[in-house]
Order: C-alpha cells, then sequence, then structure tokens
C-alpha cells in the first residue's frame, strides 16, 4: 500500500473547514463548496439562464482558479498549454455538468453532504463510482483526447483574467448583472472573505492534486489510494464539525442530520440522482479530473481545463433553460423532469461514442 501523504490529508482538512466557515458566514447549507452548483449561479448572474434564485458571481470559483495559479506561479509549475481536443472537452465539461445538477452538487459537495448527514449522496456516491469504473475501462484500452502543446503564456492566464475581471466589476458596477433576491442565489459568504478563503484552499489543492475522480481511477487502476485520503479527512472534519458546532445557529451552518427527508437543497429521487452522478464520473474520467480538479488545472495555464470549465458553465445554462437540474426540496416522482432524464440517457451514449471514438485502433476492433 503506498504511503500516506499528508499534503493530501492536509488540504482534505482545510477545504472541510473552509466549507463549514463559509457555511456560517452565509453559503447555503451543505454547500460550503460546490463547483457545480457556484458555476451554475456565475451563469446565471452573466445572464446565460433565467433561473432568478440562482444568480450570483460566487467568489469561490474565482478564489480557487487564483489561488492555484499564485501557488503555480511560486513553485514554477505554471505552464501555458492545449490543444487537446477541444470541442470534445466542451462537451464533456457540459455533460459532466448536466448530470451533477441532476444530483445536486459537484463531487465535492457529495462528500459535504454526507459529512451532514444526507444518505441521498450516498446513492449518488454508488453511481459516480460506477461511472469512474467505466471510463478506466477504456483508459485500460488506451483511451485518449490526444496529447496537449505549448502555448504562449497568455494563453494560460486566459480563464484567472476573466474571473478576476468579471469579481471586480461584479463589484464596481453590480447592476449589471443579475443577484438572486431568493433562494440559493441568495444565500452567500462576505464576497472578499469567500474569495480570500477559496484562494487559500486552490492553493493547497494544487500542492496536494486533490481530486475525488482521481482518487477513485487510482485506487482502481493502481490499488494507489492516497488521494482519497483527502476527501475521507474533508468527511471526518464535516461530521465533526456539524456535530460539534451545528447546533450554534451560525448562518447556514445546519446539525448533522442523519436519513433522507428534508435534507436542505436535496431529493430523494434515488435513480436518477444515481445515473446523474454515474454520468458525470465517466465524463470527468475522460477529461481527466473532477469539476474541483479543472478549475486548478486551469490555474495552472491548462487551457484545455479551461475549455472544459467552459463547457461546465454552458452546460449549466443549458440545465436551468431546458429544465434538466433537479428540484431540491421536491418529491422523488416531480423532483427530475422527463428532459432531464431524456439528456442523461443520450449523454451516456454520447460518452460511449467518445470512448469508442478517441481509442486507439487495434482496441476499437477487439471493442
Amino acid at each position: 500500500m503506498k504511503k500516506i501523504n499528508w499534503t493530501v490529508v492536509l488540504a482534505g482538512v482545510v477545504v472541510g473547514v473552509a466549507a463549514l466557515i463559509l457555511s456560517g458566514l452565509g453559503n447555503p447549507a451543505n454547500m460550503g463548496f460546490c463547483i457545480a452548483c457556484f458555476e451554475r449561479d456565475i451563469a446565471g448572474t452573466l445572464g446565460l439562464h433565467s433561473a432568478a434564485v440562482v444568480q450570483y458571481m460566487r467568489p469561490e470559483i474565482i478564489g480557487l482558479v487564483l489561488g492555484a495559479m499564485i501557488m503555480a506561479l511560486v513553485k514554477g509549475e505554471f505552464r501555458a498549454k492545449g490543444g487537446s481536443s477541444p470541442a470534445t472537452r466542451f462537451l464533456l465539461g457540459a455533460l459532466v455538468m448536466i448530470g451533477a445538477l441532476v444530483f445536486l452538487g459537484c463531487p465535492l459537495r457529495m462528500v459535504l453532504r454526507l459529512g451532514g448527514g444526507d444518505l441521498n449522496a450516498l446513492l449518488a456516491l454508488v453511481g459516480f463510482a460506477l461511472g469512474i469504473f467505466v471510463g478506466t475501462l477504456f483508459l485500460k484500452r488506451g483511451f485518449s483526447l490526444k496529447r496537449s502543446y505549448t502555448l504562449a503564456a497568455s494563453e494560460g492566464f486566459v480563464l484567472p483574467a476573466v474571473l478576476l475581471i468579471a469579481g471586480a466589476l461584479f463589484l464596481i458596477v453590480p447592476s449589471l448583472f443579475r443577484i438572486s433576491t431568493e433562494g440559493p442565489g441568495s444565500q452567500h459568504a462576505p464576497f472578499l472573505i469567500a474569495l480570500l478563503i477559496a484562494a487559500v484552499v486552490g492553493a493547497l489543492a494544487q500542492r496536494a492534486r486533490l481530486c475525488m475522480v482521481g482518487g477513485l481511477r487510482d485506487a482502481m487502476m493502481f490499488k494507489d489510494f492516497k488521494l482519497l485520503y483527502g476527501f475521507a479527512a474533508i468527511l471526518i472534519v464535516t461530521i465533526l464539525g456539524k456535530l460539534a458546532l451545528g447546533g450554534l445557529g451560525w448562518g447556514k451552518l445546519t446539525p448533522f442530520k442523519l436519513g433522507f427527508a428534508e435534507q436542505p437543497v436535496a431529493h430523494s429521487n434515488h435513480v436518477w440522482s444515481f445515473l446523474g452522478m454515474a454520468l458525470a464520473g465517466w465524463g470527468s474520467v475522460l477529461l481527466g479530473g473532477c469539476p474541483l480538479r479543472q478549475l486548478i488545472l486551469s490555474g495552472e495555464g491548462n487551457g484545455d481545463s479551461a475549455v472544459a470549465v467552459f463547457g461546465m458553465i454552458a452546460g449549466a445554462a443549458i440545465s436551468h433553460n431546458f429544465g434538466l437540474a433537479g428540484k431540491g426540496g421536491a418529491a422523488a416522482a416531480e423532483a427530475v423532469s422527463t428532459n432531464a432524464k431524456v439528456v442523461i440517457l443520450c449523454g451516456f451514449v454520447i460518452l460511449l461514442a467518445i470512448s469508442l471514438i478517441n481509442l486507439p485502433k487495434g482496441a476499437k476492433k477487439q471493442a
């Protein structure tokens, strides 16, 4: 067994503590961090969808990318590169987002929901792991989106610059943006504090290579569990924090509540949560990392990951413009629309096609 990487564990502890603090300061319950939800809110504040309850310029997304970028620059690991199947990566990013929003959370929020006692996330975790397993079957056969190329340094700064400018404009001229007055989008920690906390998390995640998809993939393919220790740390810190602090009535930090019913920003349609996260897991394996990892890689100058992030934002807009996102608090039978079910099933067909098309010639014949 591989030795424990204590940098990964430390990063997990910090992420767990940061998530508790952000919920205490105003972020939605069980949503101290959620890459899918926060990119959805950014899509909303930019006017890319009209769901009035999920529109806000989330500083956590900006901070994660900037923190990773600063750490990569300090450590000499900033490398501008790209050109690896950009259109396919954009599509994969959109599909990952659509699957995650059916469940109502990215892999990171899935762990945070489990840490709060939300057992609905357990079913999603099983689906997520299954999706990753399917993805690894194609990796073992040689799946590849082809090589990336070294680019001008300016290319690596595009996404960080776009996010930084958008955040600055949001603070200086808020009237340019749509901002929720109710619902999850109206619940947020103070902007600058959240930005700073997320930057610290981004820097640590860059050093630790924190990625739940990578952790499960490596465990399945190489029996290497070191990245999973970070998510185990997030889970343990969240459980302990909820038990110790959840009853204080601090912001949106709710007590630990074990069960399926009445969980915050969640639903109990387990079949489609399972399938949504299976789609997200498979798509993330093909991309080479979970939504959090794509942000961190973007901060390191990876243009391919930046394209995936833009795809996720587009996927969030599609989800809310076409009624694909799950409905938090709704009865299980009403929580996932027919549109969403059709798109999820079509998404599996698309992932299968992408997986087969990008196999080496010999492996295609065997498949």
